[in-house]
């Protein structure tokens, strides 16, 4: 599933391709994904201009001139692919997981295709926006300011599961999931298994500066493109490229002496059904 730095890397294509242009035409392809789609869709957004495009958590706002806003979620294998007006190559015709076309007031399009149909497209306004239930218990955003060694210890005080599901909940965080989880343990060297109400002192501001950092780098990567994420011009993200433990059972640790041939090495555990990647003589 796209995690923050997918999503918010969509939200920097978006948001140069729609913020200050009008919906010129709206096309909605089928009735919905995981959810339905408003029945008035396209008439909401059809000669809008969009104002905004924000992100929360793994979903994306466009804000829209009336007061309106398109909220998106990617599910699990939903893009964003933004085509050039047709004076820079014809259009191609929708493909078969195209679920809506927005064609600006330039004559660029934006194309939501979802091969699962996990991801949801629905309509809420501004003011609606802070109670609404897909977004009301959320927790902070781990790039803002709140995310400190001590917010996260008092967060954590009286969790006595693991810290990695712990960190994959989004009323704790949001925005985290499988991936980065992993890789921000990796590099705070806390492993997995411990205890999340252990989790204080100097491991947890080690922990919110490795969330912080892992984070930021994949943003400026693109993203991670494992298998259906790519950015919003084509281009695959590359963060992948700079995992250190994530799909990388049985490969020796980066920055570790740990030896293959006597047990060391990168191990994989599985976690609320989760895979979990990790190196258990670095990661305490």
């Amino acid at each position: 599933m796209p995690e923050l730095p997918e999503v918010e890397t969509v939200r920097r294509g978006l948001a140069a391709a729609l913020e200050g242009r009008r919906l010129a035409e709206v096309a909605v392809l089928r009735p919905g994904l995981r959810i339905p789609f408003p029945p008035d869709l396209a008439e909401a957004l059809s000669g809008r201009r969009v104002v905004a495009v924000r992100r929360r958590a793994k979903f994306f706002q466009l804000v829209l001139d009336d007061g309106r806003v398109l909220l998106g979620h990617l599910g699990m294998s939903g893009r964003v692919h933004i085509l050039p007006p047709p004076h820079l190559g014809t259009p191609p015709p929708p493909g078969p997981h195209d679920h809506l076309i927005l064609t600006t007031d330039t004559q660029s399009r934006v194309v939501f295709t979802d091969a699962r149909r996990f991801g949801l497209l629905t309509l809420t306004t501004e003011a609606e926006l802070a109670t609404h239930p897909m977004l009301t218990d959320l927790g902070p955003e781990p790039l803002s300011d709140t995310l400190t060694g001590p917010w996260l210890a008092a967060a954590l005080a009286g969790r006595r599961g693991p810290i990695k599901p712990a960190l994959m909940d989004q009323r704790l965080i949001a925005g985290i999931g499988n991936i980065y989880a992993s890789e921000a343990l990796f590099r705070a060297g806390l492993s997995p298994r411990r205890r999340a109400d252990t989790v204080k002192g100097q491991r947890a501001a080690r922990l919110a500066e490795a969330i912080k950092q892992v984070l930021t780098e994949a943003i400026a990567a693109g993203g991670a493109s494992l298998r259906d994420h790519r950015q919003p011009d084509g281009e695959l993200g590359y963060f992948q490229f700079s995992f250190a433990v994530y799909d990388k059972a049985g490969q020796p640790c980066p920055g570790c002496d740990c030896d293959l041939a006597e047990g060391g090495g990168i191990r994989r555990l599985v976690q609320a059904g989760r895979s979990t990647f990790y190196c258990p003589r670095r990661q305490r």
